[in-house]
């Protein structure tokens, strides 16, 4: 768990790294030294933006490749000015995000004889869930279960994400779970 002094850190390198994005078109260049070590170690992050309760942008990484601080910094820039889903964020809509930074644990494989074998060790609202198959990939952060309150839902539409269809069944398919850290911007 880190500290609410680190919590506060990485809100505002989310922030400035946008900001920075919106004047030099690139993300904040973060010096390690500058942060304490807790956020010099390599871990996973998801940000999510919101306006007025709305998705604005969410990007992430599944595995820790680069320090907490720098990860942070590099996924606030591709939410704002990277997501697909969203044309990039304009000057006027910076002073109305949101953020939610989820920091992942790292993801263990859940072994399941069956889909409902599957759907019975899930855990609503504490498990992120990573689904391959065939390629293709998708995750869903823990708090999707918010959107997606039963195991069934939840699932059906991890695999419409990862580009199967709903009712998709296969021996082959594999699922990993994590936890997150949550950290929110104050209201």
């Amino acid at each position: 768990m880190l500290t609410q002094e680190n919590q506060n850190i990485l809100l505002d390198v989310a922030r400035t790294s946008i900001g920075h994005g919106l004047r030099q078109g690139q993300p904040l260049p973060v010096r390690l030294e500058e942060y304490p070590p807790t956020l010099q170690t390599p871990r996973a992050s998801f940000v999510t933006l919101q306006i007025d309760e709305q998705l604005r942008g969410c990007i992430g990484s599944l595995e820790a490749v680069r320090p907490l601080v720098e990860d942070v910094a590099e996924n606030a820039f591709a939410a704002a000015f990277r997501d697909p889903r969203f044309p990039p964020l304009s000057d006027r809509e910076f002073d109305q995000l949101d953020y939610h930074i989820s920091i992942l644990s790292p993801s263990e494989p859940i072994e399941f004889e069956s889909e409902n074998d599957l759907l019975n060790k899930l855990r609503p609202g504490i498990d992120g869930l990573i689904l391959e198959e065939r390629g293709r990939r998708g995750t869903f952060l823990p708090s999707v279960w918010e959107s997606l309150p039963s195991p069934r839902q939840f699932l059906a539409q991890l695999k419409v994400k990862a580009g199967l269809p709903a009712d998709y069944w296969s021996d082959s398919i594999k699922v990993e779970r994590y936890t997150v850290e949550d950290i929110k911007s104050p209201p």
